[in-house]
C-alpha cells in the first residue's frame, strides 16, 4: 500500500468540504461505427484494467484522518461498478451530448470503490458513439491521465503491452533534503531561499481578493458544458509569428473571451479583474504512465483591459515568462514535497479549514494538456475526436480544460448551471480570438516590432 500525497490529500479533503462536488477529471472520446457489444467492450475493459493495478484500488482512510490515507486493493472490485451504457434520445446531435456531459460533471464517484468511471453512450449522432471516462484527481492528472486514456485504447501495432509500475517514489523528500543538505551544506540554504521567493507571489495572489467579478461565487448544484475548437497548427503558426508559445494563445484567446462577456454583463474589463489558476505538470519524463497527480500551478492576471488580439497576447507571453522566472511551480512543488513529512492531521485539517473559507481572488481554472498525435482506434473503432472536462470548486463558476489530438486543439468549458447561462459566449469568444489572431499572423510584417 502507497500513502496518497499531499496535494492528492488536498483534493480529498476539499471534496469534503462540499459534499455535492465530485472532483476529478474527465475525458469523452468520440468514436466512429456502431457501439460495441457488451460482452465484447467488458472483456476488452477487462484486460486494461489487469495492467495497471491502480484501477483496482481504492482510497482507505484512518480514524479521524491521524494518519495518511493509503491506496488498498478493493476487496470487492467488480467491473460492474465502473460501467454505465445510455443512449442519447432524439437525434443524439451534439447539444443533447454536451447536456449528458454536463449532467456527468454533477455526479460523484463511489468513494468506496476505485475512484473511476466509464460510461458509454451509444445513438451518437452520424453513426458515432462515445465514451466518458472519469477519474479522481487524486488518481490522476491531466498528463497521466491522458496516458491511462490511451493504454484504454488498442496498443499501437509495433508496442508491447506492459503493466503500470505505480509503485515508484514521486517527488523529492525531506529525507533527500536532509542528505543533500549534508553533502552540499550550501544547497539547502539555496533552496529555502528558492522556495520562499516562488511562493510570496503565489501566497500573495492567493490571500489579496480581486475586484468583484460574476466569475467567482457560490455554486449550484447542475452544470452547463460547452466546446471551443481551433487548428492546432494554426495556433502553433500564431505562436511561431509572434515568438510565442501555444499555451500563451491559449491564455489569450481565454482572456479575449472573458473581456468579451464581462461586456456583455455589463461588468468594465478592468486590469486586475480576473486571475486565473493554470495548472503546471512538476512529472518527471518517464513517469506518464504513473497514476497519481503532480501538478503544480501559477495564478496569472488575464489582461481582459486590452483590446487589441496582439497587444494581448503580448501581455500575456510576458506575464506567465515573469511567473516562471519566479519559480512559483518549484517553490510549491517542493513545499509539498516537504508537507508530505509532516503529521497527517496537520496537513488535512489545515486542508478542511482552508477549504470552508470562500475564496474571491481567482476567478477560473484553466488548465491545457499536450494529447496524444497519433491516430487513436478503440477495439478497431476510430476515435474521432476527444472532449476535456473537469468539475467545478473552490467557487470557481467556470473551468477550461484544453486539449491537444492530432491537429485538433478542443476547449471544454464547464460552468455552473444558474451563473453562466451564457457559456456558449465563452467558446465562440475563444473561436473568434484564435481566428483573428490568425488572420492577424498571415498579415504580420516580419519587421513589426508588435
Amino acid at each position: 500500500m502507497t500513502e496518497l500525497r499531499p496535494l492528492d490529500m488536498g483534493f480529498m479533503e476539499l471534496e469534503d468540504t462540499d459534499r455535492h462536488i465530485s472532483l476529478g477529471i474527465g475525458a469523452v472520446a468520440i468514436m466512429a461505427g456502431p457501439v460495441p457489444t457488451r460482452s465484447a467492450f467488458d472483456a476488452m475493459l477487462a484486460d486494461r484494467v489487469d495492467r495497471n493495478e491502480r484501477l483496482r484500488q481504492r482510497v482507505r482512510r484512518s480514524p479521524l484522518d491521524l494518519t495518511a490515507p493509503v491506496w488498498e486493493r478493493d476487496p470487492d472490485f467488480a467491473l460492474a461498478h465502473h460501467i454505465r451504457w445510455t443512449a442519447l434520445p432524439g437525434e443524439g446531435d451534439e447539444p443533447t451530448l454536451r447536456e449528458l456531459i454536463a449532467t456527468e460533471l454533477e455526479e460523484r464517484l463511489d468513494r468506496d470503490h476505485p475512484l473511476w468511471q466509464c460510461v458509454v453512450v451509444d445513438r451518437v449522432s452520424g453513426g458515432r458513439w462515445a465514451l466518458i471516462v472519469k477519474a479522481h484527481h487524486s488518481m490522476v492528472d491531466g498528463v497521466s491521465g491522458m496516458s491511462l486514456f490511451e493504454r484504454l485504447c488498442d496498443p499501437p501495432e509495433d508496442s508491447v503491452p506492459k503493466r503500470a509500475d505505480d509503485s515508484r517514489g514521486s517527488g523529492v523528500g525531506l529525507v533527500d533534503l536532509l542528505i543533500r543538505g549534508m553533502r552540499e551544506p550550501w544547497a539547502v540554504p539555496r533552496l529555502a531561499s528558492t522556495m520562499v521567493r516562488g511562493l510570496l507571489p503565489v501566497v500573495g495572489a492567493a490571500v489579496s481578493p480581486t475586484p468583484s467579478s460574476s466569475l467567482n461565487g457560490p455554486l449550484g448544484r447542475q452544470r452547463r458544458y460547452a466546446i471551443a475548437r481551433a487548428s492546432l497548427t494554426d495556433v502553433r503558426a500564431i505562436g511561431a509569428s509572434f515568438e510565442v508559445t501555444v499555451n500563451d494563445v491559449v491564455l489569450a484567446a481565454v482572456a479575449s473571451a472573458y473581456r468579451t462577456v464581462l461586456s456583455q454583463r455589463g461588468e468594465e474589463p478592468t486590469a486586475g479583474k480576473v486571475r486565473v489558476l493554470v495548472p503546471v505538470s512538476v512529472r518527471p519524463a518517464g513517469t506518464e504512465e504513473i497514476a497519481d497527480n503532480r501538478v503544480s500551478a501559477m495564478i496569472p492576471y488575464l489582461p481582459i483591459e486590452l483590446a487589441d488580439p496582439v497587444e494581448r497576447l503580448a501581455a500575456v507571453h510576458e506575464r506567465i515568462a515573469r511567473h516562471r522566472a519566479q519559480g512559483e511551480a518549484g517553490a510549491q512543488s517542493s513545499l509539498l514535497a516537504m508537507a508530505a513529512w509532516l503529521p497527517h492531521a496537520l496537513v488535512g485539517w489545515t486542508f478542511r479549514l482552508a477549504g470552508h473559507f470562500p475564496q474571491r481572488s481567482v476567478a477560473a481554472l484553466v488548465t491545457n494538456v499536450v494529447g496524444p498525435r497519433r491516430r487513436l482506434t478503440f477495439q478497431g473503432h476510430e476515435v474521432l475526436e476527444i472532449l476535456p472536462c473537469v468539475p467545478l470548486a473552490m467557487r470557481l463558476r467556470t473551468t477550461i480544460a484544453v486539449l491537444s489530438y492530432r491537429d485538433r486543439l478542443v476547449f471544454g468549458i464547464t460552468g455552473d448551471y444558474d451563473t453562466t447561462p451564457d457559456i456558449d459566449d465563452i467558446a465562440d469568444g475563444i473561436e473568434r480570438e484564435i481566428a483573428e489572431l490568425s488572420a492577424q499572423a498571415n498579415r504580420a510584417d516580419p519587421g513589426d516590432p508588435r
